[in-house]
């Protein structure tokens, strides 16, 4: 059997390695557990090495348990969380701190001196100024430790989102690269030009010199057909070397997988944090919202423009009911708990454990459980939680209504928390909007798949729509009297944990209303 594609998607919380076939079907899969370290409030950290083993363990893992020959896959697409990042050393590939994770808060005080910025920033990176994006972290770890900055500045380090690190590991050194997609989210890059910014880069005092080379999601444009962008070396992932033909910040991924490739498409990514995405096109939106606007793919694979909104914190909450709390043995368990509460109306969980995301940009912000009573039991908390997620993603939504001046008619769903059918479906009534459902909810790993078997032409971007099964429309059911009710409550539980300013406070009512 020849011709399969292998797909990496290394996220937050774990890597996932599937493999397709030549009809698009999951032959393997794979995937491997990660830990986050906390060493102050607010701080998140990953171990870099624990990174790059979890996408060798899981691709092993999918190639046995499809009882797959390694030499019958012809291309490689990786995908991963966007904005955390590692610094290595370019001669050893040995990291020089952990990797820093994008829920990370240490550089709210740089954030807080560049906000006078933040139109300039906006304009040239098309972000706004938070510590999610990885700029501001570099910059910290580079004010932090004089030796790194000396030694970027020689050359001698080398500073990338996870595609980078990974492809540099896997390539042994060989190639040092990141593209559009990633690049976009370190507040680093030109989003017009699509290239490093030498403004940016003297602002957060970033030398030039650690930066890999920016290309298009499926390589540099005018090179030869079906050309790779770099290779798995032998014996990393397979006794022998494997062409890597895609690389893909996660949740463009995701769009690609979902097929939303066109101007007016709208999709939602439920993993750790949720992010809501809708496709511009060729037009690159400036946001009146505190929006982000980012690089995706149109239907070939090329770059295109896209609005985001991201929520800090989803299925991040049901780990914690899990793992803190203790309240439920297994993510699954939330949809029993949530069927057995007495309805939504209260409490109203604020999942704001690092911050608050799009369109409040409240990095200060905490979290709270408002309207708990004497009768509020364990179902109503565990209930609260997956509510949050959906009224998050409806504050998102509005906004980027507001900023592209149109509804949204439906809004497609993937990740691990879209197989809840209660979330699902109160997201449709909250939302008042169609969510469409594929029958694979990794679209994450699914695009990257994609992208990398149209690059390496094992198929045509139009055979892929047959691959994207649907397994559930959902309508929304609820009363409008009610709806209505429910968000006004919980943008009132937002505001009692909002730290920004009253005029943002009216701003973001303004968006949500």
């Amino acid at each position: 059997m020849t011709g399969l594609v292998l797909a990496i998607d290394q996220g937050t919380s774990g890597t996932t390695a599937m493999v397709l076939g030549p009809d698009g079907k999951v032959m393997g899969r794979g995937y491997r557990e990660i830990a986050q370290s906390y060493p102050r409030p607010g701080w998140v950290e990953q171990d870099p090495e624990e990174i790059y083993q979890s996408a060798i363990v899981a691709t092993r893992s999918a190639i046995k348990r499809g009882r797959i020959g390694g030499r019958d896959i012809a291309a490689v697409g990786i995908t991963n969380q966007r904005e955390t990042f590692v610094v290595w050393e370019r001669a050893s590939g040995r990291p020089v701190f952990p990797a820093i994770v994008w829920q990370c808060r240490r550089s709210a005080e740089i954030c807080r001196h560049l906000a006078s910025r933040e139109p300039e920033i906006t304009r040239r990176t098309g972000l706004v100024v938070d510590p999610y994006f990885s700029g501001t972290k570099l910059k910290w770890l580079l004010d932090a430790n004089p030796k790194l900055r000396r030694a970027a500045g020689r050359g001698e380090l080398c500073f990338g989102t996870v595609d980078s690190w990974l492809v540099f590991r896997l390539s042994r050194g060989a190639a040092f690269v990141t593209d559009f997609t990633n690049a976009s989210r370190t507040m680093l890059f030109d989003l017009k030009r699509k290239a490093w910014d030498a403004g940016m880069l003297k602002l957060l005092g970033v030398p030039h010199e650690m930066l890999p080379t920016a290309i298009e999601s499926r390589g540099e444009p005018g090179g030869a057909s079906h050309e790779s962008i770099a290779e798995a070396a032998a014996g990393t992932l397979t006794p022998r070397a494997i062409p890597i033909c895609a690389l893909i910040g996660d949740q463009q991924s995701a769009m690609y997988g979902q097929g939303c490739v066109r101007a007016g498409d709208a999709k939602a990514t439920y993993g750790t944090g949720a992010f809501l995405l809708i496709h511009t096109g060729e037009r690159l939106v400036r946001s009146r919202q505190r929006l982000i606007t980012t690089l995706t793919l149109d239907p070939e694979g090329r770059p295109a423009y896209a609005l985001e909104g991201s929520v800090f914190i989803a299925g991040a909450a049901v780990q914690w009911l899990r793992d803190e709390l203790g309240l439920i043995r297994k993510a699954s368990d939330t949809l029993r708990f949530a069927e057995q509460s007495a309805g939504p109306s209260q409490p109203y969980l604020v999942p704001a454990f690092v911050g608050l995301g799009a369109p409040y940009w409240d990095s200060e912000a905490r979290g709270a459980i408002v309207g708990i009573t004497r009768g509020t039991t364990r179902a109503d908390i565990i209930r609260a939680a997956l509510d949050a997620i959906a009224y998050q993603v409806v504050d998102v939504m509005r906004a980027m209504e507001r900023d592209i001046g149109t509804g949204i008619g439906e809004l497609r769903v993937d990740g691990g928390a879209a197989a809840n059918n209660y979330l699902m479906q109160f997201q449709a009534d909250v939302l008042d909007r169609r969510i469409r459902r594929p029958s694979n909810t990794e679209a994450t790993a699914m695009g990257a798949a994609m992208l990398a078997g149209v690059s390496a032409g094992l198929w045509k971007s139009k055979d892929l729509e047959k691959m994207r099964e649907v397994d559930r429309v959902i309508a929304p059911a609820m009363d409008s009297a009610l709806r209505m009710e429910l968000l006004d409550g919980w943008h009132r539980a937002v505001g009692r944990v909002l730290t920004v300013d009253r005029g943002a406070r009216k701003r973001a009512a303004r968006t949500n209303g």
